[in-house]
């Protein structure tokens, strides 16, 4: 006897209904419940957008104007690593750009883009808050500084 596809709870919806719900009185809720649902699924499928935008009566349109404006929102998932590269005036004037061209051609993908692996994501950022320790890298929020191209293959070792 087989358990019912109906029956079936999905946790990350029952999360999502709870974010709604908390939100549905506020004014402007909009950012704060992208936020919390790409928290809850890593990013921001189009089910998830669809949904926001009947349970809010919120134009999907409207939805999809916010999520492409603001550059902490993502439409396509993330690998198990997001790397982010300083490009910053700091970060830049000390081989910022040495730096990125060594990673995309390590991991053979471009800013923006997922290994085919799903191991990795990488990011170009204006800046991390770390200048005095330029150039540096991001991996998962953990800062890497005082980079050479040559260091990047022991760190990105740390991830696999």
């Amino acid at each position: 006897m087989g358990i019912a596809c109906e029956n079936l709870v999905d946790p990350k919806q029952i999360k999502l209904d709870e974010i709604i719900s908390r939100y549905r009185n506020e004014n402007g809720p909009l950012i704060p419940i992208l936020q919390e649902a790409q928290g809850v699924y890593g990013y921001l499928p189009a089910h998830v957008l669809k949904y926001i935008s009947k349970a809010m009566r919120i134009p999907l349109a409207k939805i999809y104007g916010v999520v492409t404006f603001y550059s902490q929102f993502r439409l396509t998932p993330v690998g198990r690593n997001l790397i982010n590269v300083c490009l910053g005036t700091a970060c830049h004037v000390r081989g910022g750009a040495k730096i990125l061209e060594t990673m995309e051609k390590s991991l053979n993908i471009k800013d923006g883009a997922t290994t085919e692996d799903g191991r990795y994501t990488l990011e170009i950022v204006a800046c991390i808050g770390a200048c005095g320790l330029a150039p540096v890298i991001s991996i998962n929020n953990e800062v890497h500084g005082r980079l050479s191209p040559e260091s990047l293959a022991g760190i990105l070792a740390k991830y696999e």
